[in-house]
C-alpha cells in the first residue's frame, strides 16, 4: 500500500481545505516544486496533486505548477485531479509529465466520457468518487448527487479505469480517521482498486487500512496530518511495507 502526500492548489499557493470548502483554508506554502521535493526527500512514491480552483471553475487554472513539479520529478508517478473535463486537458497534462488524471466530476456527468478516455489513453485515468453518506458529490463538492458511489465504480469495472480515488467529504482535512467500512465497501464491491482519500490523519490509520488492504486498497492519501506533523510519511511507509503478505491476500 502507498502513502501518497497531497498537495492542494489554490491561486499557486499550497493549501488544504476543510471539507472542501474554498473559504476555509490553510496554506502551507507558496512554493509547489519545493512543497514536492519536502515529500520525496521523505521517500514518497506518489505524489496526489489537486487543482482546486479548476474543481470549480471546471478548466484547469494551475497547470503551470502542476507541470513545474512534473519536469522537476519526471521518474515519479503524480496523479493530477481537478478541472478535467476534455479531451484536451488530458492530453496536455499527460504531455507535461503525468502519470495519471483524476476525472472526477465528469465522471458522474457524462460516464461515457471515462470510456473513450480510457481507450484514448489506456493506463492512465483514475475516476475520483468523493461521497457525502455514500452518494456522490461534484462541481468541487458544491453538489450532492442521486449516485451511490459504490454503484458508479461498478459502472467504470470494466472501462480499463487503474483506480477509484474515494473521499469521505464529512472527514477530509478534519483529522477525523478514514471511514474504514465506506472505503473496503467500495474495494470489495466496486471491483476496482481503491485509495483512500479523506481522514488519514496517524499511524493508527495506515493500520487500520493495512487490516483491508486485501480487499483492494491500493494506498491512502494524506494531507493536513503531514503539514501539520501528525504523520510522518516515511515512516507510514516503512509500516505498509513490512505489512505481513498474509494480510494482503
Amino acid at each position: 500500500m502507498l502513502v501518497i502526500p497531497a498537495i492542494d492548489l489554490k491561486d499557486g499557493q499550497c493549501v488544504r481545505l476543510k471539507q472542501g470548502r474554498m473559504d476555509d483554508s490553510t496554506t502551507y506554502g507558496d512554493d509547489p516544486v519545493a512543497m514536492a521535493a519536502r515529500w520525496v526527500e521523505t521517500g514518497a512514491r506518489r505524489l496526489h496533486l489537486v487543482d482546486l480552483n479548476g474543481a470549480f471553475e471546471g478548466q484547469p487554472v494551475n497547470a503551470e505548477a502542476v507541470t513545474a513539479i512534473a519536469r522537476a520529478y519526471p521518474e515519479l508517478p503524480i496523479q493530477i485531479g481537478g478541472g478535467i473535463r476534455t479531451a484536451a486537458t488530458i492530453e496536455a497534462y499527460l504531455e507535461a509529465g503525468v502519470s495519471y488524471v483524476i476525472i472526477g466530476t465528469q465522471a458522474v456527468k457524462d460516464p461515457a466520457f471515462v470510456t473513450e478516455m480510457c481507450r484514448a489513453f489506456p493506463g492512465r485515468v483514475i475516476v475520483g468518487l468523493d461521497a457525502r453518506d455514500g452518494y456522490v458529490a461534484t462541481d468541487g463538492w458544491a453538489e450532492v448527487s442521486t449516485l451511490k458511489a459504490v454503484d458508479l465504480a461498478k459502472r467504470f469495472a470494466d472501462d480499463g479505469v487503474t483506480s477509484i480515488v474515494y473521499t469521505d467529504i464529512a472527514r477530509d482535512g478534519m483529522m477525523q480517521g478514514v471511514n474504514i467500512a465506506a472505503t473496503a465497501e467500495l474495494a470489495r464491491e466496486g471491483g476496482l482498486p481503491v485509495i483512500a482519500s479523506g481522514g488519514v490523519t496517524h499511524l493508527g490509520d495506515i493500520e487500520e487500512l493495512l487490516e483491508v488492504e486485501h480487499e483492494g486498497i491500493l494506498g491512502a492519501i494524506t494531507g493536513r496530518a503531514i503539514y501539520e506533523g501528525k504523520l510522518d510519511v516515511a515512516e507510514a511507509q516503512r509500516l505498509c511495507d513490512a505489512a505481513p503478505a498474509t494480510r494482503r491476500s
